[in-house]
């Protein structure tokens, strides 16, 4: 081979850059990118420029909406940062998960309207507490996800409407007033960073609520229709769309209307499938909007795509003026650069591609190559700025894979989420064993996940590996050929059966999706609790048990570990009529998103700050449980304790092997460092069991140690093998010394 050849061969195979530098000493990485001038005042600035009717010929109105939009402030940002040499300090080409699980390996979920704050204080004041990052830091955990703090919902005339999903329906750069300040954000990072911990906002790459930008849009005010994707319906097709009910601005199309605006050449049609389907209400992924009058007097009417609600309309990222893009970008140097954040949830962000398809085909909308191009671009500007991106949308294991190798740095871990619940209500491990088995097959690495147990979201049981791309394919269960379809069916319906209906009334089936509940309630059901009211003391001494296994099965094993406030408290769901406005939209999450009071703030409480009713706490708050050893918060402490002292959060999965009784796991890894191998034993069995377990990594004459324990356990025979016993609900983390 000549030197030219070897030249450009190693420029073809170039790897992720090596920092030469000590961090520690000499730190390359850029110093706070805060811009030089505030994007706007901070406050509500919506009730005191009103001049004139809100339409689209009041010049006044216009230009009220240009300055409250999204897209404007992406513009005025990211002129006060391009060419600062801060911005070229960090690799970025290629994700890097166990930097990002070294940096924040244990997180607490946080849901801003069911934090019961401190007295005077919001959300952001709250989670500012240094109180209460002393006790994150003593209970390991280093990270604190905020959940959708910003402004969210839509505006109707001069006036904001509320969020129509949780504040995932973002409409402003600035920070909700419901929740705090920017100033409130940034001494939370502060506080976040004296204790070692990272805070994790959101941006939403995906769609935007019916705010400034999307009224906009409407009136087709500059490159404002870019953001979408929307198409203009000429006047003499309005015929072909649905009337829009008084006091509605958009009404959805039935699958007729989807049909007849395709064959016109409007929009592409059906897609793969309809998030959130409610006949009538929502049957398909299109909107379309009432007449709209612009600033040139012309009246439009649109349709527009929706992946989720109607007021969530979606960006379009491969539009001429790459106005979607530009906003999206705009919110992440926003986040990290000024107000201080050290990563970003990017949520929806495998929907932003979409094409048509063959005649007869629905469009291609998952798994589109432009989704994993869009990731890129937004996790590597999230890394030139040093921070990290994960990414939490329900996706095959192949497209968590495509998107891991060059995408976000972490994926949600919704491959074996369904799968460990589905362990605890049958007792029985064959399922969870068969996902964790093809994620390592596929090459996902599970120290590129977050493994988690609550969050705001249901129950996920679409199992969209098995019941859309593989859906034919061949899988063996219980010594049984079935195809993935037949498998997520059958798993789907276990699920059902066993936590909710007659036996466990307290959970509620929400759409296709899944189910809402609990950790605790699932566990509840699982146990055979048919009522959560009158649970004795033992009853609750068994959830937290069964807890505390559930919390092993995620925090041993690589990768993140997270949490929420219903874990740490043990929150049941709440009785339906406490709910029962919000739930007459058919949203039963609303039931497991009970108020809580992690640090005492305010025992008195009835509700939150935002107004939801506080639930009932089996556990009670962290103060009181940290004072008692034997509780759910102490007992956690000590499982992450062993998990840091391990180094289980980067070390990698090697194996899954057989067992020998169906209610068992094994999890076999390898800490990088030193090269011990570590095991991870469960039961998901409320009964004790006994058995040998091998593994071709566990070497003869080795000694077993639980390292929760301190105990030895046994030592590794000629076959490789391990005698063990378990009771119910428990496990071993297993060390191995020669």
């Amino acid at each position: 081979m000549t030197d030219e050849q070897a030249t450009a061969d190693d420029q073809g195979q170039h790897g992720p850059t090596e920092i030469t530098y000590s961090e520690q000493f000499y730190p390359a990485r850029p110093r706070s990118l805060r811009p030089r001038a505030r994007l706007r005042p901070q406050g509500q600035p919506w009730p005191h420029e009103r001049t004139g009717e809100p339409v689209g010929t009041n010049p006044d109105y216009v230009s009220w909406l240009l300055r409250n939009s999204m897209l404007q402030d992406a513009r005025d940002l990211s002129v006060q940062l391009t060419g600062q040499g801060s911005m070229w300090q960090n690799p970025f080409a290629r994700p890097d998960p166990k930097s990002a699980v070294s940096v924040a390996p244990v997180w607490f979920t946080a849901y801003p309207i069911s934090l019961i704050t401190r007295p005077g204080e919001s959300f952001l004041g709250t989670l500012a507490d240094p109180e209460l990052w002393r006790t994150f830091a003593d209970i390991g955990i280093r990270a604190v996800h905020t959940g959708p703090v910003k402004r969210a919902g839509g505006i109707s005339g001069w006036d904001p409407t509320p969020s129509v999903d949780g504040h995932f329906d973002r409409i402003s750069t600035a920070i909700d007033a419901a929740f705090g300040t920017e100033d409130d954000f940034r001494r939370m990072c502060q506080v976040s960073a004296d204790h070692g911990g990272t805070i994790i906002d959101d941006i939403v790459p995906g769609h935007t609520g019916k705010g400034p930008d999307f009224r906009l849009a409407e009136m087709n005010v500059g490159d404002y229709p870019g953001i979408y994707h929307m198409v203009q319906i000429e006047p003499e097709d309005w015929h072909l769309l649905p009337d829009v009910p008084p006091g509605r601005d958009s009404a959805n199309l039935d699958t007729e209307a989807e049909e007849a605006l395709a064959k016109a050449g409007y929009i592409i049609g059906a897609l793969q499938r309809v998030i959130f389907h409610d006949p009538g209400v929502k049957d398909t992924n299109w909107s379309a909007t009432a007449p709209v009058l612009g600033p040139d007097g012309i009246e439009r009417r649109w349709v527009y795509l929706h992946y989720f609600k109607a007021g969530q309309p979606s960006i379009n990222w491969l539009d001429p003026t790459f106005a979607g893009m530009r906003l999206v970008i705009g919110d992440a140097l926003h986040s990290i650069g000024d107000l201080g954040s050290g990563a970003l949830r990017l949520d929806a962000n495998g929907f932003l591609g979409v094409e048509k398809s063959a005649e007869g085909l629905p469009a291609w909308s998952e798994g589109h190559p432009l989704s994993e191009a869009a990731n890129q671009l937004i996790a590597s500007m999230v890394r030139k700025l040093g921070g990290f991106t994960f990414q939490e949308l329900n996706l095959t294991v192949d497209d968590i894979r495509i998107t891991s190798e060059a995408g976000a740095d972490l994926s949600y871990d919704f491959v074996n989420r369904p799968a460990y619940h589905h362990a605890l209500a049958t007792q029985d491990t064959e399922f969870l064993r068969l996902t964790l088995g093809i994620a390592m097959e596929s090459g996902v690495a599970a120290a590129s996940l977050v493994h988690a147990l609550q969050n705001h979201d249901e129950l996920t049981y679409e199992l969209v590996h098995f019941a859309t791309l593989h859906k034919d394919d061949h899988f063996t269960y219980h010594g049984v050929d079935v195809t993935g379809g037949q498998l997520a069916e059958h798993i789907r319906a276990e699920l059902v059966q066993t936590l909710t209906g007659p036996d466990a009334p307290y959970n509620a089936i929400f759409t296709t999706n899944g189910i809402a509940s609990t950790t605790a309630s699932v566990i509840a059901a699982a146990l055979g609790h048919t009522s959560l009211d009158g649970l004795a003391n033992q009853d609750v001494r068994e959830i937290r048990r069964a807890h505390l296994l559930l919390a092993m099965f995620n925090a041993l094993q690589p990768g993140v570990f997270s949490l929420s406030g219903w874990d740490l408290c043990g929150m049941l769901t709440l009785p339906r009529e406490q709910v029962g406005a919000l739930l007459a939209t058919g949203d039963t999450r609303w039931i497991h998103r009970a108020a809580y009071d992690l640090m005492d703030y305010r025992p008195e409480a009835t509700a939150s700050g935002s107004g939801m009713p506080k639930g009932h706490s089996l556990y009670g708050s962290l103060p009181s449980q940290l004072a008692d050893p034997n509780s759910f918060a102490s007992s956690l402490k000590h499982l992450l304790k062993v998990r840091e002292e391990t180094g289980i959060a980067t070390a990698d999965q090697l194996e899954i092997p057989a067992v020998p009784h169906p209610a068992l796991l094994v999890m076999v890894h390898r800490i990088p460092e030193s090269g011990q191998i570590q095991a991870t034993v469960l039961n998901f069995g409320s009964t004790p069991v006994a058995g040998s377990v091998a593994s071709e990594h566990f070497r003869p004459g080795a000694r077993a140690r639980d390292a929760l324990t301190g105990t030895e356990v046994g030592v590794v025979d000629d076959l490789h093998a391990l005698n063990v016993e378990l009771p119910g609900h428990d496990g071993f983390c297993l060390v191995f010394e020669e």
